[in-house]
């Protein structure tokens, strides 16, 4: 008998030993407890926090560590070729009258009629004008004995002084007819090859049929310069080198335009630019952007803009729908009709388009990028309330029938400690399921806004407005370092917001397996 007993006695303990199984053991801990062994227990979840805490730590420490400011620019010297003067060949006649005479608009249309008929006078009013050939393309008007006016192609520079009537026919007669020299008003004048037309050793005037019109009022284009550049334009070169009067030298660019008839002359010169779109280097990890600012500390800043945007506007959404949503599911009545009918029309409410009329408006008024945020924040914020607030009354309109309530009835608690002392709290696991998911999804919205241009302006960094650079195809193609970090990192963000939000649903869920 005593030795049944003892079986007894030392079979007793054993026996609740094994029967301490799993599931009698996480009965013993405590609710949040539970909640956080079956979240750990979840590996997407746990993943999705590191990315997280990986984010968070990258967007919020690492600007403090980053030795750039968030508008920080940087800038290089680079050859750029600037417009600098147009060149065209004259083809039309110019006219010069004597001293004393006129040959208006009137008479030069005449002119042309007669020369394009190869006639030898015209007449006008009674007035028999001559036409005489004096060399290619150069011709001679008179009237009775005395010549009134010239009519010619190539046209003729002074260095300094303005040239008389009487030596610009000399000189004029003298190129077309291929003469070297010739006398005029009793002094001696030489031609060259070029067109120079020198007295005494120095040079008087050009002679040429290129017209060479500076960009700039302030610039001056020389004698030798145009020499040059005829030169080149007749050998069919796109580009030629010329010293200045400082001794500077210079790298000029021709092109030719056969719409219009002309040569644009441009000069390369070093300038000052932004360093945009630098490759990565040691100084600059994942290159510059467009306005030459370091690419690592933008996404950094950027990813601060993004999830503070997310929280806030979550925030303003829970606090609008708990209010509201506890409201509506607690009273009952003509409160819940109203409220849900106010959500019914919020469901109505087409947000991108609304969110596109506003960003334009905030546009056309000019805003202020910081305080362009804060309205983005809370017109966000204020749209997206109605989820939220549907869910909390589904739950209270469940939660307001049972035992615990009728308690606090029967104790004189007033409303409002009934509602967000003792029904609030059994949504907050739904609450918090739902924030999280809808962080995700809030930076996705903000990250489209700033990509269309309506949501985070320049200076301010966002991962939304940094994509906007893809607008562009030649910088998607060439220049991956501008928009895939950005990409990624918006990826990881809301795929760890995601798979945390999935693993907090599965841990609050009481019909998950322990």
């Amino acid at each position: 008998m005593s030795d049944n007993k003892d079986k007894i006695r030392t079979s007793t303990p054993e026996e609740e030993q094994l029967s301490l199984n799993d599931d009698r053991r996480v009965k013993v801990l405590s609710p949040g407890a539970m909640v956080v062994k079956r979240f750990l227990r979840n590996r997407l979840a746990v993943i999705g926090m590191v990315m997280l805490i990986a984010m968070f730590l990258f967007s919020f420490v690492g600007g403090f560590i980053s030795p750039y400011g968030e508008d920080e620019q940087f800038y290089r010297y680079e050859e750029q070729m600037k417009e600098y003067a147009g060149v065209v060949r004259n083809n039309d006649f110019r006219y010069t009258a004597a001293e004393g005479e006129k040959f208006d608009s009137v008479l030069q249309a005449k002119f042309q009629l007669a020369a394009n008929k190869q006639a030898e006078s015209f007449e006008y009013k009674d007035t028999v004008y001559k036409i005489t050939a004096e060399g290619t393309d150069f011709y001679s008007i008179s009237s009775g004995d005395k010549m009134i006016a010239i009519a010619f192609k190539d046209i003729i520079n002074a260095e300094n002084s303005e040239i008389s009537f009487v030596l610009k026919y000399d000189a004029l007669k003298a190129y077309t007819n291929g003469e070297t020299s010739f006398t005029s008003e009793g002094k001696e004048y030489a031609l060259d090859e070029d067109g120079n037309l020198s007295e005494g050793g120095n040079v008087v005037a050009c002679i040429s049929r290129f017209i060479v019109s500076p960009v700039s009022t302030d610039v001056t284009v020389g004698r030798l310069f145009k020499e040059q550049l005829e030169e080149s334009i007749n050998a069919g070169s796109e580009e030629f080198k010329f010293t200045d009067e400082d001794g500077k030298e210079y790298v000029y660019q021709i092109t030719y335009d056969a719409y219009t008839s002309s040569w644009s002359v441009k000069q390369g010169t070093q300038t000052y630019v932004y360093d945009g779109y630098a490759k990565p280097s040691r100084t600059h990890l994942l290159g510059t952007d467009k306005n030459g600012m370091d690419m690592l500390t933008r996404l950094m800043y950027g990813g601060r803009v993004s999830l503070i945007i997310g929280f806030i506007v979550v925030f303003i959404e829970t606090a609008l729908g708990v209010a509201l949503g506890g409201v509506a599911g607690y009273f009952g009545r003509w409160a819940d009709n109203l409220i849900m009918r106010i959500v019914d029309i919020f469901y109505c409410i087409p947000s991108l388009p609304l969110m596109i009329i506003i960003g334009s408006a905030m546009d056309a008024m000019k805003v202020d990028p910081q305080i362009r945020m804060l309205y983005l924040m809370l017109i966000l914020g204020f749209l997206g309330w109605p989820s939220i607030a549907r869910l909390v009354r589904g739950q209270i309109l469940s939660l307001r029938e049972q035992e615990f309530m009728t308690a606090t009835e029967a104790c004189g608690i007033r409303v409002s400690r009934r509602i967000f002392r003792h029904l609030i709290p059994n949504v907050i696991p739904q609450l918090i399921v739902t924030c999280t998911m809808s962080l995700g999804s809030t930076i996705i919205m903000e990250s489209t806004l700033s990509f269309l241009g309506l949501g985070v302006k320049f200076p301010f960094a966002s991962w939304g407005n940094i994509i906007t650079d893809v607008n562009d195809a030649f910088v998607m193609t060439h220049y991956w370092f501008i928009w895939i970090p950005a990409g990624i990192c918006l990826l990881i963000a809301v795929l760890g917001f995601n798979f945390v939000g999935d693993g907090l649903r599965d841990a609050f869920d009481p019909k998950m397996k322990r």
